[in-house]
């Protein structure tokens, strides 16, 4: 290789460093949460007297074992990219939005009333069943933002309040005015339409095109925050309110801007799980992808593709949990243990960072014994 061969790969050796760098900078955290995380919960594997690589292979054949396996985790990682996004774009305004549930919900009432209630060829009727569950959504972020930036009301307290608030009036249509005649046993609305379903793209799995839209947006979130001026605001508003005003940015109107579009995200996913799921809303409809957005966002790094990554881990934790039960004998609860470790070592970094420090340190004190012995045989 020439002189000139040898700058022009290190020169794009370094742009590619910089463009990449950063990002493996910020998935170090995680990744070695994850790590340690494995490591705790096969000691815990161990105390109930079963093999933790045994468990861990069957973990990942419950998730990855074959096509249908494969298109449930998707499946399932596909609302968690979504209310993983809405976490993580209020976060970046720093919102604490802890409604994603509610909002989620909120956005699949509002897809089942448009699938059921509306005749409109599928080319309408399909993005207007999506599309409602973005409105409602965002609306009902968008008043947690409201009440934030107007009356200065603690966006946690009003985003679990609205949660509550939520839940029950969607109890009362699912068992009122939407419920079903003809449901006896369980309260359910009608089936969407057929022109509001989205297609199932991997059978025999449930998985619909709902994961293409999700990484879709998952794009799309990370263009708004990083290459446009609204998502620079949001940004410079989390990490400066102060600031952010005084250099000729609206503060309020951006934290109201920031919940509404957390809202719609996780409307969104609420809309999806409709349309490509469960094509009905039935009674007691609570899956709880709202509350595990918080721990993927947390895990994600409030970055997009990390919380793609991220919903993609714990969708994987889930779905193989089945299987690690069922080919290994193990409980599933280890997999709500591995979870909560990873949420640890996310939440405590000094832990994760210690333990390559400590591994650099026994490596030099290895190399420093190594070296005084053949000092030691030289001068015998």
């Amino acid at each position: 290789m020439t002189t000139s061969e040898k700058s022009t790969t290190s020169v794009w050796r370094e742009r590619i460093m910089l463009i990449v760098g950063p990002f493996l900078q910020r998935m170090i955290l995680p990744v070695g949460a994850i790590f340690m995380a494995l490591l705790v919960g096969a000691f815990f594997i161990l105390a109930i007297g079963k093999n933790p690589v045994t468990a861990y292979a069957a973990l990942l054949k419950g998730a990855f074992g074959d096509i249908y396996s494969i298109g449930e985790t998707l499946e399932n990682t596909t609302p968690l990219i979504l209310t993983g996004l809405a976490v993580a774009f209020a976060f970046r305004a720093k919102l604490f939005n802890i409604g994603a549930e509610g909002q989620f919900l909120m956005g699949g009432l509002a897809a089942t009333w448009v699938g059921t209630n509306l005749t409109l060829p599928m080319v309408i009727h399909l993005p207007l069943t999506l599309l409602a569950g973005v409105i409602v959504g965002g609306l009902w972020g968008g008043f947690a933002g409201f009440l934030k930036a107007v009356r200065g009301v603690h966006e946690v307290i009003s985003t679990i309040m609205l949660n509550f608030i939520a839940m029950f009036f969607i109890s009362y249509m699912v068992t009122g005015p939407m419920k079903e005649e003809s449901a006896l046993n369980i309260p359910q609305t009608a089936r969407i339409a057929d022109t509001a379903q989205l297609m199932n793209i991997l059978p025999p799995s449930r998985l619909s095109a709902g994961i293409i839209i999700a990484l879709l947006v998952a794009g799309f979130i990370w263009w708004l925050l990083w290459k446009t001026t609204v998502g620079y605001e949001v940004r410079a508003v989390g990490l400066n309110y102060f600031a952010a005003e005084f250099g000729g940015i609206k503060p309020n109107y951006n934290m109201f801007l920031a919940m509404m579009i957390s809202g719609g995200l996780a409307g969104l996913g609420g809309a999806i799980i409709i349309s490509g799921l469960f094509l009905r809303y039935q009674h007691g409809f609570e899956p709880g992808y709202g509350f595990t957005a918080i721990a993927v966002s947390l895990v994600g790094a409030n970055n997009p593709p990390g919380v793609v990554l991220a919903a993609l881990l714990f969708a994987t934790l889930s779905q193989g949990a089945l299987g690690m039960q069922n080919m290994a004998d193990v409980p599933q609860d280890i997999v709500y243990v591995i979870q909560a470790l990873v949420i640890f070592f996310v939440a405590a970094p000094q832990i994760v960072q210690a333990l390559p420090d400590w591994i650099a340190k026994r490596r030099e004190a290895a190399q420093a014994e190594a070296e005084g012995a053949q000092l030691e045989g030289g001068q015998a």
